[in-house]
C-alpha cells in the first residue's frame, strides 16, 4: 500500500467519533508525513494503514497525559521514621514483641496510627527493622596477630552499653521469640551472624599463619570466645573488669597454639 493512502485513511478514522478527532488532535495524525505513518516509524497495530495504527496512537496519547498529570507522592519524614524506631524499641524494652501495639507505638513516636501502617503493615515488620538498629559495630581486626585481634573484638563486645533493648534482644534469641520466628532469623542473620563471622575470620587466619593449631574447631572455639562474653553481660552480673576479655583469650588460646 502506497504512502499516499495511508494519510486519507487514518484521518477517516480519526474522524469517526469524537474520541478519534481527539486523537487526532494530539498525535498530529493528519499531518503526519509518510515516513511518520509507515510501519519503520512504530506505530502500532501491524501494517501501515490498519485501523490498528490511529488506536495505537491514541492509547500512546492517553497514556502520556496520564504520566504528565501524574504527581509524586510526599516523601517520606525521616524524623518521623527515627521516632517510629525508636518508639518501637522502648516498647520492646519494656514489654518484649507482644506490647508492641502500633496505637501504643504512634502515641510515643508523636505521629497518626496511619502514619505507621503505610509504612510496616504488621507487628513483625516493624519489629524486623526496629531490631536492626541495635547494631554496636566491632572494630574490623588489624591482623598482626591472633591474640591482639580476638582481644579488642571481645573488649569491644563488653564495652556495648547496658541497654535494656539488648538484654531482650537476647530473652528473644534464648526462646521468648518462639512465636515470632521470622523476627529470629532474620536478626540472627543481620546482626548476630556478621558478629560471628568476624571471629571465625580472626580463628581461620590463624589457622592459615599458623599461629593455632590446624585441627583447630573454628565454630566450637567462636561460641567458647563469644559466650564468654554474653554470660558475663547479659546475665545481670556487674560488668567484665579490665582485663577479663584478655583472660579469655589467653586461656582458650593454652589449648589451640601450635606447639
Amino acid at each position: 500500500m502506497s504512502a499516499a493512502r495511508v494519510r486519507p485513511r487514518a484521518a477517516k478514522i480519526a474522524q469517526a467519533t469524537p474520541i478519534r478527532q481527539f486523537a487526532r488532535s494530539v498525535t498530529g495524525l493528519r499531518g503526519a508525513s509518510p515516513a511518520e505513518a509507515s510501519p519503520a516509524a512504530g506505530l502500532p497495530g501491524g501494517a501501515a494503514g490498519e485501523p490498528g495504527d490511529a488506536a495505537g496512537e491514541l492509547d500512546g496519547a492517553l497514556a502520556g497525559r496520564a504520566a504528565a498529570r501524574r504527581r509524586p507522592g510526599r516523601p517520606r519524614s525521616v524524623a518521623a521514621d527515627r521516632a517510629i524506631i525508636e518508639a518501637a524499641l522502648s516498647l520492646f524494652a519494656e514489654a518484649g514483641p507482644d506490647g508492641l501495639y502500633f496505637e501504643k507505638v504512634a502515641a510515643r513516636a508523636g505521629v497518626g496510627k496511619a502514619t505507621i501502617y503505610r509504612r510496616w503493615p504488621g507487628r513483625e515488620d516493624l519489629l524486623l527493622d526496629a531490631l536492626d538498629q541495635l547494631r554496636f559495630p566491632l572494630p574490623q581486626p588489624r591482623g598482626k596477630s591472633v591474640r591482639g585481634d580476638l582481644t579488642a573484638l571481645l573488649e569491644a563486645m563488653c564495652r556495648e552499653p547496658a541497654d535494656p533493648r539488648l538484654a531482650r534482644q537476647l530473652a528473644l534469641l534464648q526462646g521468648e521469640g518462639d512465636r515470632y520466628p521470622r523476627v529470629v532469623a532474620r536478626h540472627v542473620q543481620t546482626v548476630i551472624e556478621p558478629r560471628r563471622e568476624l571471629v571465625r575470620s580472626v580463628l581461620r587466619r590463624g589457622v592459615g599463619t599458623g599461629e593455632l593449631r590446624e585441627d583447630t574447631d573454628i565454630e566450637a572455639a567462636m561460641f567458647m570466645l563469644v559466650g564468654a562474653v554474653l554470660a558475663r553481660t547479659r546475665s545481670g552480673q556487674a560488668a567484665a573488669e579490665d582485663g577479663y576479655p584478655r583472660r579469655v583469650v589467653e586461656e582458650l588460646l593454652r589449648g589451640l597454639a601450635s606447639r
